[in-house]
């Protein structure tokens, strides 16, 4: 198949090989006799098949839908529509890097503004962004400190894999919910419907019917009218579990000692013995102990470009601000920018005519959906997220990393640290790779792993 390379789409280019088999033996094999090769059998027809998905997913048993698994591309859409779609947790994506790969070329999606004065005005403004950040990049700035000036009309691309029930919460959201009001999203997801209902047309039966009920997706807190103030600390730790560490050790004990409680609490009573429980867990391959406590943080003045990095963490509750809530003046300053004066003055410029635009713009009536595009990548937002300790320990290994890119390593080290002064005795065990074991990052490797160490048993 020929593919136009310049398009923005959203593609179904892959599906589970059985279609809605598994989907429909699935349905079939909590409620009939036989084995499950047997079922499998009987579940050979397409017809039969799209009625009994019809008549199982109307009932509201969904989880069937799990088995079919949808590959997705993702082309020339723009970073804003990335950023909605990756929020999706129960999916895996891959995304074309903006620390890596040069976007000085990538172009950049055009809203139907419905007059040309305004559409020139727009794609002008854009273009200057797209030249600054190629200025800053001849100029010696790395592409991830470039990219804060990237706005986001950008064209991103990326590959999406979902199973079906996740799939259909993305495409009610694009439809019918929190992204139905932006043209983008409403057209990417009316694409990927309409592959879909071919495709996939018992688990897509009654799609419409089954979202369109008026329900909003967001709750309405209208009634609470008081201007926001924001914080000046980076990281905020709202709620840390209490006695973490002996909570995790209760259950190792319970689990692979199957201990009573009244044994378990006699040998909690030993904080050494609590220390090396811990450090035994967190040694081993199966750390599931760890999951049993959770902590609640607030990183305030991320920047967009860091969200992502944020996201990509598929195994938290992270809540992010609507994009329109975005403030154009509250942007992150690369501290490489303040060694070059000039280049500095341009940075901050670029941001404050991005705001100008949108207030200009604003002010004429143009809606938010259309002029979310006028911002940069280095604007910033406040995001809240909770994690349990094994996913904080997978993100201290990778973001507390020399490796990790500036902005939210610092957010890592600044947490951990909160986290230790709330919980020592589980926090001081946590770190990048290096800390904790060895460093996996081979030739890449920042070369300093003893120092790393030192470093952060002190932290």
């Amino acid at each position: 198949m020929s593919y136009d390379y310049n398009e923005s789409t959203a593609l179904i280019i892959g599906m589970t090989d059985t279609d809605e088999k598994v989907t429909a033996a699935g349905g079939r094999i909590s409620t009939q006799e036989g084995t499950a090769l047997s079922i499998w059998d009987k579940s050979q027809d397409k017809e039969k098949n799209e009625r009994l998905i019809g008549k199982v997913t109307a009932s509201g048993h969904n989880s069937t839908v799990e088995h079919t698994y949808f590959n997705l591309a993702f082309q020339n859409v723009t970073a804003f529509a990335e950023q909605f779609i990756i929020e999706f947790r129960l999916a895996s994506f891959t995304v074309k890097s903006r620390r890596y790969v040069d976007f000085s070329s990538a172009g950049f999606y055009v809203p139907d503004f419905g007059d040309e004065k305004i559409t020139d005005e727009y794609t002008r403004h854009m273009e200057k962004m797209f030249a600054l950040y190629g200025e800053l990049c001849n100029a010696g700035i790395a592409r991830e400190d470039a990219r804060f000036v990237l706005p986001y009309c950008l064209y991103s691309n990326f590959f999406c894999s979902v199973n079906g029930r996740e799939f259909l919460h993305m495409l009610s959201a694009m439809l019918y919910g929190r992204g139905a009001k932006f043209p983008e999203l409403k057209r990417l997801g009316e694409q990927l419907l309409r592959q879909a209902e071919e495709k996939a047309p018992g688990i897509m039966a009654d799609f419409e019917k089954r979202n369109n009920n008026g329900k909003n997706d967001l709750p309405d807190l209208s009634f609470i009218d008081v201007e926001p103030e924001h914080s000046d600390k980076q990281v905020e730790l709202l709620y840390a579990a209490p006695d973490a560490a002996k909570a995790v050790a209760r259950n190792a004990l319970i689990s692979y000692k199957n201990y009573s409680s009244k044994q378990i609490e006699n040998i909690l009573s030993d904080s050494e013995i609590v220390g090396k429980i811990v450090s035994e867990v967190i040694n081993s391959r199966r750390q599931r102990p760890l999951e049993c406590v959770n902590y609640t943080l607030r990183f305030n003045n991320v920047s967009l470009s860091c969200i992502t990095h944020f996201t990509r963490h598929r195994i938290q509750s992270i809540e992010l601000p609507e994009l329109t809530k975005t403030d154009r003046l509250k942007f992150i300053i690369p501290p490489v920018l303040c060694e070059n004066p000039e280049l500095l003055e341009k940075y901050k410029n670029a941001f404050y005519e991005t705001d100008a635009e949108y207030k200009r713009l604003k002010a004429l009536g143009i809606p938010e959906e259309l002029l979310v595009y006028y911002q940069l990548s280095g604007n910033t937002l406040d995001i809240v997220t909770t994690m349990n300790a094994r996913q904080l320990l997978l993100f201290m290994k990778l973001r507390a990393c020399n490796r990790a890119q500036w902005e939210i390593r610092e957010y890592a080290v600044e947490a951990l640290s909160l986290l230790r002064k709330a919980e020592p005795s589980l926090f001081a065990f946590y770190g990048p790779s290096c800390f904790i074991g060895a460093c996996p990052e081979g030739r890449l490797s920042c070369g300093k792993a003893a120092e790393i160490k030192e470093q952060f048993k002190a932290l």
